[in-house]
């Protein structure tokens, strides 16, 4: 357990990274008054910094020209303490990694079959982050892995290895601590911290994908329910004589809402479209059948949503997954089932955006996982990062 020296050291040097990010280089003469520590207090933090690499000292060369000894500027070290994000979702990985500055290096993605083996999925979440590295990936170069995967039921391949074993599978190929989560639920926070609901503080947040589901932020946390299960969406009944679900129920909203349900929807109507893109140029030629089709899957999220804000009383309500393409087709009839449903009160009908963030949101939101559940400034981020682990 830490003592309180080593948390105090551990305060120290994360408020010396804190002002280094957002003053840009200092010396430590003027890292002084910004940080109220004593000199010898921080030395010391700068002295242990430099020794794990988290920040860099130079002379600027118009101070060595000058008389007596140069005063050396502290920057951060950009490549030391890299954290990576990783979904895993039905049919595709990605990745996404920030470095020491908070700055997102980059994100990047591969499909894949429904089928593919777990371990094919580790390995190519791999190739991807070695790719964002510049090749230079190593086991345990990394400083934290967040990942997002498809959520706690159902049934089929991606739902085979629990929660705790897909991280330690991870753990193993990367060599560092893994924290894992819903993967609607990560899109969800990231989208409030660098989406279309940044800095909102209650947000609902619903994907349309190959599976529907869904996440919550309110008073600016991300909430998870009993189990982990908050934000099953995709299992609230919207048709009792519906078509079977695979959770085992019947008439769920995703087996009306989900990209296979739409599509089947639109072929049985007579609008033969073998894709999200082939529904998006019907829509846009104005063929009658998707525009139907889309009204009434608008009007059964509608009614969902609703609900669900009777409840939790969101401001922000964002749309992701791909079916979100469809445009004004879907998110006009949800705005107009809102509208209808939800009273006029002093709080109003909350506010219907699109995502943001796109494929990168679960990635993305791995990566604030691991900033919200350890002290990403300091060195002790793995040993924090270990007690999470699930």
């Amino acid at each position: 357990m830490p003592t309180e020296t080593t948390r105090a050291s551990t305060a120290h040097e994360s408020l010396v990274l804190r002002l280094l990010r957002e003053h840009g280089p200092l010396t430590r003469g003027e890292l002084g008054p910004l940080s109220g520590l004593s000199r010898t207090t921080l030395y010391d933090a700068v002295g242990a910094l430099m020794d794990n690499g988290a920040v860099l000292a130079s002379v600027p060369e118009v101070a060595r020209r000058k008389r007596g000894r140069p005063a050396e500027v502290l920057t951060l070290n950009p490549g030391a303490g890299r954290l990576l994000g990783i979904e895993f979702a039905r049919r595709a990985v990605r990745v996404a990694t920030m470095d020491a500055t908070h700055a997102i290096v980059g994100a990047t993605g591969e499909p894949h079959g429904p089928d593919t083996p777990w371990q094919t999925r580790i390995d190519l979440a791999w190739q991807l982050a070695d790719q964002l590295t510049g090749g230079a990936l190593r086991p345990g170069a990394l400083d934290g892995i967040g990942i997002g995967v498809v959520g706690p039921s159902g049934h089929g391949p991606l739902w085979a290895p629990r929660h705790d074993v897909v991280a330690a599978r991870v753990r193993e190929r990367f060599g560092v601590p893994a924290l894992i989560d819903d993967n609607t639920r990560l899109a969800t926070l990231a989208e409030t911290v660098w989406g279309a609901a940044a800095g909102e503080r209650n947000v609902l947040y619903l994907r349309l994908s190959h599976g529907v589901g869904g996440g919550l932020v309110m008073a600016g946390t991300l909430h998870r329910g009993a189990g982990g299960r908050s934000g099953m969406f995709g299992h609230i009944s919207v048709d009792p004589d519906g078509a079977p679900c695979e959770c085992g129920a019947v008439g769920c909203l995703e087996s009306v809402a989900s990209i296979g349900a739409v599509l089947d929807a639109c072929r049985t109507a007579g609008c033969a479209v073998a894709d999200v893109p082939e529904l998006v140029t019907a829509l846009e030629s104005g063929d009658e059948i998707a525009h139907a089709v889309l009204s009434q899957v608008g009007a059964h999220v509608g009614r969902v949503l609703a609900d669900v804000s009777h409840a939790v009383g969101p401001d922000v309500i964002v749309i992701g997954g791909e079916l979100v393409d469809a445009g004004r087709a879907l998110m006009a009839p949800i705005e107009r089932v809102l509208d209808a449903r939800i009273a006029r009160g002093s709080y109003g009908v909350p506010r219907v955006i699109p995502a943001g963030l796109g494929d990168p949101g679960t990635a993305l939101g791995a990566i604030a996982l691991l900033r919200r559940h350890t002290n990403r400034e300091t060195p002790g981020l793995r040993e924090t990062a270990r007690a999470l682990m699930p």
